[in-house]
């Protein structure tokens, strides 16, 4: 993947991630599907840690792996930082899962308009 196509790439998942509402969450994959790329997931999840989500407002900590755990935690730094945002937002974590995963599921190709 040329440094092009991956600027592209980052855009489109940061604009998915940035219509995340608060108090939901959706997956690394989730995210790779409603992009295209359905098998770039760890991709997703690579440039999530690589975004600076405090500079860029990007909100990287309602983004997790496919059970709904916490697998990108250390990103955010000592603390708990991840779980501390969700949680301000109203979603409920235990032992770095959130819980009641399915009902905090956001699946953006079910709730994204892509044809705006």
């Amino acid at each position: 993947m040329d440094q092009k196509e991956r600027k592209r790439l980052v855009q489109a998942i940061y604009e998915i991630v940035e219509t995340i509402p608060q108090g939901r969450a959706t997956s690394y994959g989730a995210i790779a599907k409603a992009i295209g790329y359905p098998n770039l997931s760890r991709l997703v999840g690579k440039i999530m840690s690589e975004c600076d989500s405090k500079v860029n407002h990007i909100p990287a900590h309602r983004v997790v792996n496919s059970q709904g755990v916490l697998s990108a935690k250390d990103a955010f730094g000592p603390g708990c930082e991840m779980q501390k945002l969700l949680e301000a937002e109203g979603v409920e974590v235990v032992n770095d899962r959130i819980k009641n995963w399915k009902k905090i599921f956001w699946n953006p190709l079910h709730e994204i308009s892509f044809n705006d």
